[in-house]
């Protein structure tokens, strides 16, 4: 009876939000909390934990608005004129069309309307927030005269949607961030620029596709342009607000701005990531994310080596092989760029890959791998080196 309480109350203490080792490959993996945060950003949630200036100018010790934090590194990165933080990117989506377009036309290329994660819709944003949808053009293809011939006395704004996780191949057209600029100051209208996942730097030098960067549609024109902050920034959940300070101290008037504001916790992190973006050259060694994405193969299947011979003499009963597979960053970000990686391949004559799985995501500290033509994959690009301890603990836990 004392064994089985002793048991029943160990396992009680176990939190249902926990570390895992992230062994599948997805770099921003949505269901393991995007991003891992770098560790400036978690010794920042350690230290603003308490008491904390998050309102408070310290010279002065007057109030000063929360974005304080973070308002310099982002007008430096980005060229941005002010800046607003809110909850996630959905957020601010709600707030900017609720603000500057409410009862008014919000015109979109059909092209754009995405649907994200967790089934959000831009129409049922477009919906709640009391905006009016414009959509223009066709699936495949919208013209700059399409925007033109929709614009009228009840246009309240232009808006231009990332794509997020699809994309259309073949006989498209759509139109640039640059010409909707033009377009909107030929009318006197405001141009949104949702770009999604928030690209600060060109990951071209990683080997990866063009992501416009957001001081790219700055530099474009745009009014206003929104981005997370836990993509590929690499920073806790937020969407970011950034653009023209004419407008945005109009969009932190409205009464939505407070109910979506974030804490100081976020902040704290926000401002301790950002900071790495200042020296760039240095971001692969300190950043999480572009530590991961910077990874070369030749690392990757030395690691891959390692790992499979440790899990080898823990698991005699098991195939460990090293295999060559394709890891993606995930998040929305670059759906159709594959990165070279290489992973442990496990199969089992006495178990399935679904047996295999489920043995390392019940461990004690549960690693998350890839299930695939019926063998399981550890991929080492999302593996940090010092977790492949955890996955040969957890191999052997059976």
């Amino acid at each position: 009876v004392i064994r089985t309480a002793g048991s029943i109350l160990a396992e009680a203490q176990i939190p249902n939000v926990r570390r895992v080792v992230n062994a599948t490959g997805i770099i921003l993996h949505t269901g393991l909390g995007r991003s891992p945060l770098s560790e400036c950003a978690r010794e920042a949630l350690a230290a603003v934990a308490g008491t904390c200036n998050v309102q408070m100018d310290l010279r002065t010790g007057a109030r000063i608005k929360r974005e304080e934090a973070v308002r310099e590194h982002i007008i430096a990165l980005t060229g941005a004129e002010e800046v607003l933080v809110v909850n996630n990117n959905v957020g601010a989506t709600l707030l900017v069309l609720r603000a500057l377009a409410e009862g008014k036309e919000a015109i979109v290329s059909r092209g754009e309307l995405v649907e994200i994660g967790g089934s959000f819709r831009l129409p049922d944003a477009m919906k709640e927030s009391g905006a009016i949808l414009r959509e223009v053009g066709t699936t495949n293809k919208t013209h700059l005269r399409d925007y033109k011939d929709a614009i009228g006395p009840e246009t309240g704004l232009i808006v231009k949607v990332h794509k997020s996780n699809y994309r259309i191949l073949g006989f498209t057209s759509e139109v640039t961030i640059t010409e909707l600029v033009a377009l909107g100051r030929e009318h006197g209208l405001p141009v949104v620029d949702d770009l999604g996942c928030g690209a600060l730097i060109g990951l071209e030098q990683f080997g990866l596709g063009h992501e416009m960067t957001v001081g790219e549609s700055l530099a474009a024109g745009s009014d206003v342009v929104l981005f997370s902050t836990d993509k590929l920034i690499g920073g806790p959940q937020g969407g970011m607000i950034v653009g023209k300070k004419e407008i945005l101290d109009k969009i932190r008037k409205h009464s939505l701005y407070r109910a979506l504001r974030v804490c100081k916790l976020t902040l704290g992190a926000l401002e301790s990531t950002l900071r790495l973006f200042r020296s760039p050259d240095l971001l692969t060694e300190h950043h999480a994310v572009y530590a991961m994405i910077g990874k070369q193969p030749d690392d990757l299947k030395k690691q891959a080596g390692k790992a499979a011979r440790a899990i080898g003499k823990v698991r005699a009963d098991w195939g460990v092989t090293v295999a060559e597979v394709s890891s993606y960053l995930g998040g929305g970000s670059l759906p159709g760029d594959a990165m070279p990686s290489f992973a442990v391949r496990i199969t089992s004559d006495a178990q399935s890959s679904e047996q295999i799985s489920l043995l390392f995501r019940t461990a004690q500290v549960p690693v998350i791998a890839r299930v695939q033509d019926d063998a399981v994959f550890l991929d080492m690009r999302t593996v940090l080196p010092g977790e492949v301890r955890d996955i040969v603990t957890a191999a052997s836990q059976s």
